[in-house]
């Protein structure tokens, strides 16, 4: 004989549906999300404390835990989630086009204030925290270079590339020339600067010609 559950007697009694902790929110996770970022710009990765965190989310610390263990649990959680979102892969159909759209998206989450000011703080906490840095270069910065490689596969099939291309040069390329301009030198990448970088990446790619 099957029992049931608590939420199953067949009483005639209208039933509520689990509501509040019993549900992991939407809207919760994306303030909690926000606040993480913030408090990261604000004071460091050594600095975050989720206490601060959950009272920027306007929730209680419990609500925190539900969803991570740790402070490293989080941040890389949230590393993964939003850097794989604001990342879409994009078909153009060239290959100009798909590394233009690869472009401006990475300027765009360059150009964001708040990673403006956590990414030089994260690489350098890699160097310090094996944990970070083996939880970093693992998933998220996997998953970042098989999306980015998939516009290389789109310019071989449609025969814009030799199937020897170099995607490691290519993700080098397209992920640290605008890092090194936009983060480390502060200077601008406009339009005319992503263009010029699109045929330099492209020119890197081809084969050499005799």
């Amino acid at each position: 004989m099957i029992r049931k559950r608590s939420d199953q007697i067949d009483d005639g009694k209208p039933r509520r549906l689990p509501s509040g902790a019993a549900i992991m929110q939407p809207a919760v996770t994306d303030a909690l999300t926000r606040a993480l970022f913030e408090e990261w710009a604000e004071f460091g990765y050594v600095g975050i404390s989720l206490e601060r965190v959950a009272q920027r989310a306007g929730v209680g610390k419990a609500a925190l835990y539900r969803r991570w263990p740790s402070k490293l649990a989080m941040v890389v959680d949230r590393l993964e989630v939003v850097g794989i979102d604001l990342a879409p892969v994009v078909d153009t159909g060239s290959l100009a086009g798909d590394i233009t759209v690869l472009l401006l998206q990475i300027r765009r989450v360059l150009r964001h204030r708040l990673v403006r000011r956590i990414l030089p703080d994260l690489h350098a906490e890699m160097q310090r925290n094996s944990a970070l840095a083996h939880e970093v270069r693992g998933r998220l910065q996997i998953e970042r270079r098989r999306r980015a490689a998939i516009v290389l596969e789109r310019a071989i099939a449609r025969g814009d590339l030799p199937s020897t291309v170099d995607t490691k040069l290519f993700n080098d390329a397209a992920g640290g020339l605008l890092y090194w301009r936009l983060i480390i030198t502060r200077e601008r990448a406009d339009r005319v600067y992503i263009d010029g970088l699109v045929q330099f990446i492209i020119a890197g790619l081809l084969p050499a010609t005799k």
